[in-house]
């Protein structure tokens, strides 16, 4: 007897009461949830009705605040952000000078070199075209030197 290990089984007559108990809980709830968006459309369309008479008399200063409000909303919002973006700006260079290497300095770093390489380049070319044009004026000068000059009468 010590050896059989005690086991429970549900005797195999009872109803499997899991999906019944399912249906009952959502027909419960799908109905509750029904009647209370009936009163919110119905309370809505009685609000509109009672609310139109007003709306339409004082529509023009409605419209004209509404718009107001959103530009107000907008430039204070506007300026929070351009806020936060200038302190992580300046977050960000602060890491930058004292040498924690923040996200993207590397790039920084290597576009500055391009940008360094690329000043060199524009700079010996605008050299190389100075002394070019500076060797046609000299040439354009010489040969109007060399030749004969019209006499005036």
């Amino acid at each position: 007897m010590a050896e059989h290990p005690k086991t429970h089984k549900p005797p195999e007559t009872a109803l499997n009461t899991q999906p019944t108990l399912k249906f009952v809980t959502a027909a419960t709830l799908g109905a509750t949830l029904l009647v209370l968006s009936g009163m919110a459309l119905t309370a809505t369309v009685v609000l509109l009705v009672v609310a139109t008479p007003l709306l339409i008399s004082c529509g023009p200063v409605l419209v004209l605040a509404a718009i107001v409000m959103l530009l107000v909303a907008a430039v204070f919002l506007s300026a929070g952000g351009f806020v936060v973006a200038t302190l992580s700006v300046l977050a960000w260079i602060y890491s930058y000078a004292t040498g924690k290497h923040p996200g993207g300095s590397e790039q920084l770093y290597h576009a500055t070199k391009a940008l360094k390489r690329k000043a060199k380049v524009m700079r010996d070319k605008a050299r190389e075209y100075g002394c070019q044009m500076q060797n046609m004026a000299q040439e354009v000068t010489q040969t109007q030197e060399s030749q004969p000059q019209p006499q005036e009468k």
